[in-house]
């Protein structure tokens, strides 16, 4: 049965309500504080989507968690586009040379591509309002922290186009609002739209931009895929949409707009103009900081009528961008060994925000091959952010994180498997380098079909001065809680060469222990995003350097404790928490 095609948000607001995915709340909420704090709950507790028809503030309604479960991502998406995706892999790999028999085959796909593309239309729900000069006080976006410098737009569709005329792109920036028409312009290393900047500033030209708020499901998505650079996001949006995605004229000129978008704002964004942004919570789970970035002018504001106004919130780990990169990971994985030769299997962990954590299932059919697609990756778009990669050449689903992790323990060898790449870029978000976006990376390699060792499973050794705590997390690694990086800071070397813990391949060092290895989640999060490889990393010996590169005696450690540069870990502050505890029950009864 063919897949319905959601053209617009509310379309999709329908199907979730049909399927009983949604709930709507008509008490007043207030988009300072109060509607994240709603959101975190229910999605926590695996609950529907949000519809608050009353927003303090505002005329528009907010909708939250549409993508906050993998059922929902389905009903946004179906497998038709991974399907696609997976014929069209096929049919690269098992054409060629090309023949009439072949083509005929292959009918349908090439039906399906032939529909993939943009659309003009006079039919343009986005012109019903217009608002010259904007007035982006009237829109309710949300303030999710009480450490946020502000409210921003957290569903933010950024569009651009390369002043040299190499294509567009749409990307998900986040957007402060400083006032009716100035906001931030968050635009990070390594992201297309920056690069368009980029070059303009060189020109000391203004960039055109164009933020839409809420569309299809299809538009939201594509901002948000991590394509490689020049690859147009709306057409990845047209292939989710399932069929060509209608644009249509500005009266007023510039860049076209998406006919079924809620929102769309227009302005441009000056040369050589900078203001301070943030700070604000992030996916990392952390308080990030306030730093220097472009702005953009806002010069009119298009919305339909009754437009919907859709959120998300940004936050500890797992929110609803885990859904959405695993749904992105399933779609795009049949592609990587079409760009990455011997990668066979690529997956990036949300429990740890993404970059902090990847790990690659490769082919080893020469001495050391394996390093050459880590290298690969290491090297393409935004994986090039990645801070700990891990890669194996074993016959395993690398997705199952204590599966891998055990696989790679049994076969490492600490003398010649880890490399630590120092004084690289580091992803924007991540502050456990030296400088913002100056840091370093490491590659971990697990390799043969052989395991090399045995793996201890229980601790029954003791610890050096300075730690009071240890539990055994998963085979090999073992948890220990010491005292905190200000107190003693050569607390890693000690614990490295204490004989207690020498039967252990990994040591994690945390500042508490209960909390790093409550589950699976919070021990990835806890281990990934506090350590940085150059500067984190201590073994009970190091050999002398031999090829330019440093050989380690386990057990290793990894100092994952709070660093004084740190930002802090994100908490809801006492007086949102009381707000909505007592209106939880009358609200939403059972959450």
């Amino acid at each position: 049965m063919r897949e319905p095609v959601i053209h617009d948000l509310r379309q999709f607001i329908e199907i979730l309500r049909r399927e009983k995915e949604i709930i709507t709340i008509e008490e007043e909420v207030d988009p300072y504080l109060e509607i994240a704090e709603i959101h975190r709950r229910v999605i926590v507790a695996g609950g529907p989507a949000l519809f608050f028809t009353n927003v303090k503030g505002s005329g528009f309604p907010v909708v939250t968690n549409l993508f906050g479960t993998a059922r929902r991502m389905e009903l946004a998406f179906g497998r038709r586009p991974v399907k696609f995706v997976q014929d069209l892999v096929h049919t690269v790999e098992t054409m060629l040379p090309p023949t009439l028999g072949k083509l005929w085959q292959k009918r349908g796909l090439l039906h399906q591509a032939a529909g993939i593309g943009l659309k003009r239309t006079s039919r343009a729900p986005i012109l019903a309002n217009r608002q010259t000069p904007p007035r982006l006080n009237d829109l309710p976006l949300l303030t999710s922290w009480h450490s946020d410098g502000g409210a921003f737009v957290t569903l933010p569709l950024v569009y651009t186009e390369d002043p040299l005329g190499r294509g567009h792109n749409l990307g998900m920036y986040r957007i402060q609002r400083f006032d009716d028409t100035t906001t931030g312009i968050h635009w990070q290393i390594h992201k297309g739209g920056g690069y368009h900047y980029h070059e303009a500033e060189k020109r000391h030209e203004a960039l055109p931009m164009t933020l839409y708020i809420g569309g299809p499901p299809a538009l939201m998505l594509a901002a948000i895929a991590p394509l490689p650079e020049n690859i147009p996001e709306l057409l990845l949006a047209s292939l989710l949409l399932g069929k060509k995605l209608p644009i249509t004229a500005d009266p007023e000129g510039g860049h076209p707009l998406v006919a079924n978008a809620e929102f769309a704002v227009k302005g441009v964004v000056p040369p050589h103009v900078r203001r301070p942004e943030g700070p604000f919570g992030d996916h990392y789970g952390y308080n990030s900081l306030t730093h220097d970035y472009p702005i953009f002018q806002a010069q009119r504001l298009y919305h339909r009528r009754d437009a919907i106004y859709p959120a998300t919130v940004v936050g500890r780990p797992k929110q609803e961008d885990f859904f959405i990169g695993d749904f992105l990971q399933d779609l795009l994985s049949p592609l990587f060994p079409l760009v990455m030769s011997g990668v066979r299997q690529l997956k990036t962990f949300g429990e740890a925000g993404f970059h902090c954590l990847a790990a690659a299932r490769v082919t080893d059919r020469y001495p050391r091959e394996a390093f050459a697609s880590g290298l690969r990756i290491l090297g393409e778009g935004q994986l090039s952010l990645t801070k700990f990669l891990i890669v194996t050449d074993g016959d395993l689903d690398v997705a199952d994180f204590p599966a891998l992790w055990r696989h790679i323990l049994e076969r490492v060898d600490w003398r010649t498997d880890l490399f630590v790449f120092a004084n690289v870029s580091q992803d924007t978000l991540d502050y456990t380098g030296p400088s913002v976006n100056f840091g370093s990376k490491a590659m971990l390699l697990g390799l043969g079909k052989e395991a090399r060792r045995v793996l201890p499973e229980e601790f029954q050794g003791s610890l050096p001065q300075g730690c009071d705590r240890a539990k055994a997390m998963l085979p090999g690694t073992l948890v220990v809680q010491g005292h905190g990086y200000e107190q003693d800071r050569e607390l890693p070397g000690r614990l490295a060469a204490h004989a207690g813990v020498a039967d252990w391949p990994v040591v994690v060092l945390v500042d508490d222990l209960a909390s790093a290895t409550v589950n699976l989640q919070e021990f990835i999060w806890t281990f990934f995003t506090r350590f940085e490889p150059a500067a984190d990393i201590h073994a009970a010996g190091c050999e002398t350097v031999r090829r330019f590169h440093q050989g380690l005696t386990p057990p290793v450690v990894f100092d994952c404790r709070m660093k004084p540069w740190y930002p802090p870990i994100l908490e809801v502050d006492p007086a949102t928490k009381a707000l909505v505890d007592g209106k939880m029950p009358k609200i939403l009864p059972g959450y």
